[in-house]
């Protein structure tokens, strides 16, 4: 990305600015360690926590994951990974805020099922609506339903995080016209969230014209996760260019690279 990208093409969430339109998440790494290297080569600056999985302050005298990703250099992002229904999802919220010093911004998520981890879309509204109303910027996990993004966003949530494919899946974009749809009709954000395998799955949403994209299997569940990480922030950068330099269209015959008109024979 050339340096005048890095200075004009930012990401903007709850008024703050981010070079870095990929997302990271902190489970499935082998050790703390590994989990502060892998998220420093990704280049993220912004950083999910679990909040009922992971030790934020809640358990003293345990490791807590905010010694190695202090929130100087990070922007915490507590998510409500594991709550099946509005009500837990809604007091994992609060907690995370009291933790974390009035800190508002959280990702909502709410599951179906346990096989699936769908998103339990009736839930989700419930709690949405509730924590918008409590005060909270809410960036919000759904399905690729461009109807139920719309619901959500007249709500008030201020980032639109469709799957691409079931999580931790690494199946990639399965549904590419829905992500295109939504991204065309909103007017926050929208990151993709879930399902990508590779770095190939991140460029392909960002060339669908996301605003960035949030993983974590795809790089913790890597042979390497810091050499992936790497060539994540890679992909991310260069779908993001393609997108803004807008590609040529399809065609479904061959077009000469070189014109034959005016040849010298």
């Amino acid at each position: 990305m050339t340096i005048e990208m890095q200075t004009t093409d930012l990401l903007t969430i709850a008024g703050k600015t981010y070079h870095s339109r990929l997302l990271v998440g902190t489970g499935k790494y082998k050790d703390m360690d590994e989990t502060a290297r892998a998220i420093a080569a990704s280049g993220a600056e912004i950083v999910t926590i679990a909040v009922r999985r992971t030790n934020i302050g809640q358990t003293p005298g345990e490791p807590n994951i905010l010694d190695v990703l202090p929130p100087e250099r990070y922007t915490i992002l507590p998510n409500t990974a594991g709550c099946y229904d509005a009500e837990t999802a809604i007091r994992t919220c609060r907690l995370a805020r009291e933790l974390l010093d009035g800190h508002n911004l959280v990702k909502l998520e709410v599951l179906g099922d346990e096989k699936t981890l769908f998103p339990d879309v009736i839930a989700t509204l419930k709690a949405a609506e509730v924590l918008v109303n409590d005060g909270f910027n809410i960036m919000v996990y759904t399905n690729d339903d461009p109807i139920i993004a719309r619901e959500l966003e007249a709500i008030g949530c201020i980032v639109i995080m469709p799957l691409a494919a079931p999580i931790g899946s690494g199946l990639g974009i399965r549904n590419p016209l829905n992500i295109r749809t939504i991204v065309e009709n909103a007017k926050v954000p929208v990151l993709v969230d879930a399902g990508v395998g590779t770095a190939s799955d991140a460029a392909i949403a960002m060339e669908l014209g996301c605003d960035g994209v949030l993983m974590n299997t795809a790089i913790a569940a890597a042979k390497h996760p810091v050499l992936m990480a790497s060539a994540m922030r890679k992909a991310i950068e260069a779908g993001r260019e393609a997108y803004l330099a807008g590609r040529m269209p399809a065609k479904r015959f061959a077009s000469a690279s070189s014109p034959v008109d005016g040849l010298f024979f």
